[in-house]
């Protein structure tokens, strides 16, 4: 799941396998540190803007105890999750460039970031169950009630994704069976093609859950429809741009879902230890690069958020007390 110093700037002419740069190094030579190339940077950077900007989200959702409706119990998971994301590749970035890599630095930096990224797809599925709840049970949506389901299902997702992250830990590597390698050493093949399995169910399951979506906004909408006579001209254009907005946002939202996740988890399961390795990197790079535009799509285009924190950025401009809200963004 991870990629070494020779993956950076690797030759595919000269056959080598940049995957397995521990069994190529003397162990009677002295380490020396690889040269910092272009994508070791690309690596600590976008590492570090990941990390940083779902700090801010998580800070900001349990610093404000306004926000415990269920959606924001997610969209706090869904941050930390991506947060692991980003330190788990500013360790790799430190193992590759700062210390000698060894076996448990492989295998620290791959299972937290199939941890990671286990919790942050599962999450990313737990904001559309809560989007199809909040429209289908509108008159529910927010209780106590609702909060404790949230909450158990996030308490589920973490261990599901925790245990799944430690088998490499476990055992469940190639380290020291390089014929069972996948295309993202140190996993084995079968652990990848089990992992990139359920990532494609959980991606299935979402895009059922915004269809969902899509048939409880159509049903809302032929309603509103039916009673367009009741409503001043305005307010009938309103709706119907909102609903255009509506749509157009789901649309981006989906595309970004499926473009990240969908490349890797079809390459895990077609790909072997003997597939180029730039094909394994573009195909990681997306799922990662996912962890970068989730707060952007989910936590900060949320009104109540960006009102904490313009809040906490610019209180003049804010009231005292502000009105939370929530809102259903479609």
């Amino acid at each position: 799941m991870i990629l070494n110093a020779s993956d950076l700037g690797w030759d595919e002419s000269s056959g080598a396998d940049p995957f397995s740069p521990l069994d190529q190094l003397d162990s009677s030579s002295t380490y020396e540190v690889p040269p910092l190339t272009v994508w070791g940077v690309a690596l600590c950077v976008s590492g570090t803007l990941i990390a940083t900007e779902n700090a801010v989200v998580v800070t900001t959702i349990l610093a404000t105890p306004s926000l415990r409706a269920p959606v924001f119990l997610l969209l706090a998971s869904l941050g930390l999750a991506d947060l692991l994301a980003g330190v788990a590749l500013i360790l790799h970035f430190l193992f590759l460039f700062c210390v000698e890599p060894s076996d448990w630095s492989e295998l620290l930096t791959s299972g937290l970031l199939v941890t990671s990224l286990t919790a942050s797809l599962c999450s990313l599925m737990g904001v559309a169950l809560d989007r199809y709840l909040s429209l289908s049970h509108a008159l529910t949506y927010g209780s106590s009630e609702s909060r404790h389901r949230a909450a158990i299902l996030l308490l589920l997702v973490w261990l599901g994704a925790c245990f799944i992250g430690a088998g490499p830990a476990m055992g469940w590597h190639c380290l020291g069976q390089p014929n069972t390698c996948s295309v993202a050493r140190p996993l084995t093949r079968t652990y990848l093609s089990l992992l990139c399995g359920g990532f494609l169910v959980v991606v299935m399951v979402t895009l059922q859950l915004y269809a969902g979506i899509c048939r409880v906004a159509r049903r809302h909408a032929h309603a509103i429809a039916t009673q367009r006579h009741f409503l001043p001209t305005n307010h009938s254009y309103a709706s119907k741009h909102s609903s255009g907005r509506g749509f157009s946002r789901l649309i981006v939202i989906l595309s970004v879902f499926v473009g990240c996740w969908m490349p890797f988890s079809l390459w895990g399961l077609l790909g072997d230890a003997s597939s180029p390795p730039l094909y394994t990197y573009a195909t990681l790079l997306p799922a990662a690069g996912s962890s970068l535009l989730n707060p952007i799509l989910y936590s900060l285009r949320n009104k109540d958020i960006r009102k904490v924190l313009l809040q906490a950025c610019c209180p003049h401009r804010c009231s005292q007390n502000p009105q939370i809200h929530y809102p259903v963004d479609v």
